[in-house]
């Protein structure tokens, strides 16, 4: 009778499943965490160079633009002197007929007179003739201009062409880029659920085995000694099972999907100084290696395995107590993006 009240009494503990729904909630949070920080980081990564040829493009319309106004101030510089040149042209041709009238007007008063007086015609005739060619040249020079301004503009118009086209190519880009990582987190997710459900069929309900987040966590004594790095044989045997499943579920994901399985190595606060371990960094990388190493022996591609040793720094309990320090030795197995 007295097993059957206890049978009673544990059918009635709601406790499992207020603890299961929490998880779950926690897991979802830690996706979308996940889900947002891998869409910023690739995101970043994209629009990097995609910045970098939207600058250099913008430095050469400052150089055209540059170029541009440079040619403005030339032609209207060419303006001015063509300008100047026919007024003088002007003033020639007024003082030609001023010449031609006074020859006119002296023709009478003797042969000297009127040939200082042609003298004179001719020389303005020179002058003019001279200033008519410089005319005739500013204006082939105006003309030239003209034409090269018109180039610098259209060069203008399509380098602003090109940069509108390179933005929208850009925003085109982010949004398939959003996309297609949406996609590649949406199927490691469904994978390393189907990772955790296999790994809790086949590891059962265990104290020192419990799922924290997006992580399954092992107690380091189900592997190691108390300071030690070397595995137990009943640690190699939970690892065997990890592999197969490992294994198999390699086999089911697609080659292009980076996936990757990360082992961490932690330890509890209590320092340790020894002639192998000279400190817990030391102590959790090794520990860590240790796993990685022995999975890669079961066949586990070594491109799909990585070790990190995190020391004390990453505790589950900041209490001060065995069991807070029992609790914080553990090696927790994620698997994520590379």
């Amino acid at each position: 009778m007295a097993l059957s009240r206890a049978h009673r009494r544990e059918e009635t503990n709601f406790w499992p499943g207020f603890v299961d729904a929490l998880s779950t909630m926690l897991i979802g949070i830690v996706f979308l965490l996940t889900v947002f920080v891998l869409g910023q980081f690739f995101l970043s990564q994209e629009l990097t160079g995609k910045d970098t040829a939207l600058e250099r493009l913008n430095k050469q319309i400052s150089e055209l633009t540059d170029l541009l106004a440079l040619e403005r101030s030339s032609n209207r510089q060419a303006q001015e002197s063509l300008q100047l040149m026919q007024s003088t042209l002007t003033r020639e041709q007024a003082e030609r007929g001023r010449i031609q009238d006074l020859l006119g007007a002296q023709s009478n008063n003797g042969p000297a007179q009127l040939a200082e007086a042609q003298k004179a015609l001719e020389s303005e005739k020179q002058l003019s003739a001279r200033a008519q060619a410089t005319v005739d040249l500013v204006n082939q020079q105006i003309l030239a201009m003209r034409r090269q301004l018109a180039a610098l503009e259209e060069a203008l118009a399509a380098s602003e062409a090109k940069d509108k086209d390179s933005q929208m190519r850009i925003a085109e880009l982010g949004s398939r880029l959003n996309v297609a990582l949406a996609q590649r987190v949406q199927e490691l997710a469904r994978y390393r659920s189907d990772f955790f459900g296999r790994l809790r069929q086949v590891l059962g309900t265990r104290p020192d085995i419990r799922v924290v987040g997006d992580r399954f966590v092992f107690q380091s004594e189900v592997f190691f000694d108390a300071g030690q790095a070397v595995l137990k044989p009943e640690g190699q045997a939970e690892l065997n099972k990890l592999a197969d499943i490992l294994l198999d579920l390699g086999r089911e994901m697609p080659p292009d999907l980076p996936w990757i399985l990360r082992v961490d190595g932690h330890t509890d606060n209590r320092p340790i100084k020894t002639a192998q371990f000279p400190s817990n960094w030391h102590l959790s990388s090794a520990r860590a290696i240790a796993v990685v190493e022995y999975l890669i022996s079961r066949g586990l591609p070594t491109d799909r395995v990585a070790a990190t040793g995190f020391g004390e720094y990453q505790p589950l309990d900041v209490a001060n107590t065995d069991e807070a320090h029992r609790r914080n030795r553990r090696i927790e197995f994620k698997i994520t993006e590379r």
